[in-house]
């Protein structure tokens, strides 16, 4: 039984990412990402709550932290999903073709494992917007001392975000019109979404730098 990504050391990781093997890739290297942009922003919060100096933020601080606390559980459990999505496509290739029956029964074994690993990566980037809407407001009104931060946050968000929906695009596009329909829709407008409000959160961070 593997280990899971998130029980390995930083070191340890890399390693299985720079190496030779399919997995880890890019679609559990962005929900990674999502999760360092998640504690990040948990950070910033714990650094805002309870700080008289910071309480026009404290509101948006606590709203930030009950979603990045959900946001960075969920994003450990997606990085060894979205591995174990793209092994089991990997897996239904190989199965036999020698029938016509054998055929049908791999087709169909390509196309869910392959919608499978098209839904984890668009959580991925649903999780990373949600992630995103927060951080504007808690450049302006958090802590200062810690703006910087949110603007780290905010760049791992955006890289997970349109990271996430790049394996999107590579796996619906082998899918039937009719397989992933709202997937379909509701990517590229979470791509301009975010691409908004990456640009909005580097623009509050320098003003308050």
């Amino acid at each position: 039984m593997k280990t899971p990504w998130m029980e390995m050391s930083v070191r340890e990781f890399q390693a299985a990412l720079a190496s030779s093997s399919p997995t880890p890739g890019g679609g559990t290297a962005a929900a990674i990402a999502l999760g360092q942009a998640s504690a990040l922003t948990i950070m910033v919060c714990d650094l805002t709550i309870g700080k008289e100096k910071w309480q026009d933020g404290w509101s948006i601080a606590e709203k930030a932290l009950t979603s990045s606390v959900r946001i960075m559980s969920r994003a450990g459990e997606l990085a060894d999903e979205d591995s174990d999505a793209f092994d089991a496509v990997m897996a239904s290739f190989k199965l036999p073709k020698d029938s016509d029956e054998d055929k049908d029964a791999r087709r169909n074994a390509i196309r869910n494992a392959t919608l499978v690993a098209t839904e984890i990566p668009h959580e991925t980037a649903k999780l990373a917007l949600e992630l995103l809407r927060h951080l504007p407001d808690l450049a302006s009104k958090g802590n200062a001392n810690a703006v910087s931060d949110v603007g780290v946050a905010g760049l791992l968000a955006s890289a997970a975000c349109k990271g996430a929906l790049f394996n999107v695009d590579i796996n619906i596009g082998s899918l039937p019109e009719d397989m992933a329909a709202g997937i379909r829709s509701s990517a590229p407008e979470i791509l301009e979404e975010s691409r908004k409000l990456s640009r909005k959160i580097m623009d509050v961070v320098k003003d308050r730098i």
